[in-house]
């Protein structure tokens, strides 16, 4: 299957994003366990947008809602996790986000607040051989077509830590990135919602478009 699915998006990028004609799409995790799976209404289809700009994608602008044990998550190279509460995978789930990930997948996952303690419980069950590590801030994640020479943008206040960018390591490949005391989707979301300097959003939108640039190229 990872033969499979590396050949396809491969091939993609080979066409060009804008020849695509809006085939890759964004995949928005929806899980159980009682979590808000679905906050942050806009970021995903702002940061469609901002990638379509400025890295010449070809992003469909309505995000697709995917569940972690079906089969059509496999046509996602980009899946964004996010909420506050509860995640809860089932092992047959697990089994199948693991299946997806080794096949050159990724999974972004963004604590909007609450949610470590449960994505990495859960994440335990998908690579129970692995630990999140924090990335350093010279790998590549950070220095796509945007650098981050510093690490991840601050862009809400949780408890006054400095934003890091933790990740899942499989076989030398980062296959889960996740971000915590920062809150990218939020910075993503309509200026209007929570009135975020427009720097800050921009901020925010580069450091996304660095994930796609990455989930995209690094199989």
């Amino acid at each position: 299957m990872r033969f499979c699915f590396v050949l396809c998006v491969l091939f993609l990028f080979q066409m060009g994003f804008a020849e695509a004609q809006s085939t890759l799409k964004i995949g928005r995790l929806k899980y159980n366990g009682g979590g808000d799976w679905y906050a942050n209404k806009s970021s995903l289809p702002n940061l469609s947008r901002f990638c379509n700009a400025q890295l010449g994608t070809d992003l469909a602008l309505q995000e697709d809602i995917v569940e972690a044990g079906s089969t059509e998550i496999f046509e996602y190279p980009f899946v964004h996790m996010t909420g506050h509460g509860n995640v809860l995978f089932s092992q047959s789930e697990a089994q199948n986000l693991r299946h997806y990930l080794i096949a050159g997948g990724f999974l972004h996952i963004d604590d909007n607040y609450g949610l470590r303690k449960f994505a990495e419980r859960e994440m335990k069950k998908v690579f129970p051989e692995l630990d999140f590590v924090e990335i350093p801030f010279d790998h590549e994640v950070y220095h796509q077509k945007f650098d981050f020479d510093s690490g991840l943008p601050k862009v809400h206040e949780h408890d006054n830590k400095a934003p890091q960018g933790f990740g899942l390591i499989y076989e030398g490949r980062l296959v889960c990135f996740f971000t915590y005391e920062c809150d990218l989707g939020n910075g993503w979301e309509d200026q209007s919602v929570y009135g975020d300097p427009e720097e800050i959003r921009i901020l925010a939108l580069r450091m996304g478009a660095n994930l796609i640039s990455y989930a995209f190229t690094s199989l």
